[in-house]
């Protein structure tokens, strides 16, 4: 090798070293490794916040009662991960805990759950880790009725017993980092231990921000 080569291949090791710092002079933001990425929060207490709406389940009585509003108020807490693996695939079986409540501001069944909440990335490589969907699975506590069917009150399903089990999936997108909003349906039922199960089946959305 000449002394003119190794002096070229010198030159273009140092300038690689300096583009760093030049970029980081000019002002320019380093790529955001975890941009769009699903929390791991290892260091935060609380990983989410969420708020949002929904319709109380409109097919049934509580969403067919007349002069009363159907519509829900809904908040939870995720809180971060218990356990954080390096793998991305390990990662997405650990849940986040949650908890929620949701008021329906009609005067029909309002309720208060917790369970935990398992988030997947739709096809990270095309779609830039933006889209996700939810899974959740819980127990939930009720002001509805929960007595014998046939002297439930007018707007009212007969739930048979409370807590219920609950169960939502939600399908969201990232505006930013911290920003995101979901498509939800959400349902609640005892899954046949009480001798009444009509449930209740919410759909709606919600607002998030990552901490």
């Amino acid at each position: 090798m000449t002394a003119t080569l190794r002096a070229f291949l010198a030159g273009l090791v140092t300038a690689a070293n300096l583009v760093p710092a030049v970029a980081a002079d000019l002002g320019a933001a380093p790529a955001p490794a975890s941009y769009y990425a699903a929390p791991a929060q290892p260091l935060s207490f609380v990983s989410e916040l969420r708020i949002g709406g929904a319709v109380q389940d409109p097919g049934s009585a509580e969403g067919k009662a007349r002069g009363f509003a159907k519509e829900n108020v809904n908040g939870e807490i995720l809180f971060a991960k218990p356990v954080i693996f390096q793998d991305p695939f390990w990662q997405a079986f650990i849940p986040r805990p949650t908890v929620g409540g949701s008021y329906n501001t009609g005067g029909r069944t309002s309720y208060a759950y917790l369970g935990a909440t398992w988030t997947i990335e739709v096809f990270p490589e095309t779609l830039g880790r933006k889209v996700f969907i939810d899974g959740f699975f819980g127990g939930a506590a009720h002001n509805g009725y929960t007595g014998p069917k046939v002297t439930t009150p007018y707007g009212f399903n007969t739930l048979g017993c409370s807590p219920l089990f609950r169960e939502a999936v939600a399908i969201g997108y990232r505006l930013t980092e911290h920003w995101s909003i979901m498509g939800t349906v959400e349902h609640m039922s005892n899954a046949g231990l009480c001798p009444n199960n009509r449930g209740l089946t919410n759909f709606g959305g919600k607002i998030g921000y990552t901490f």
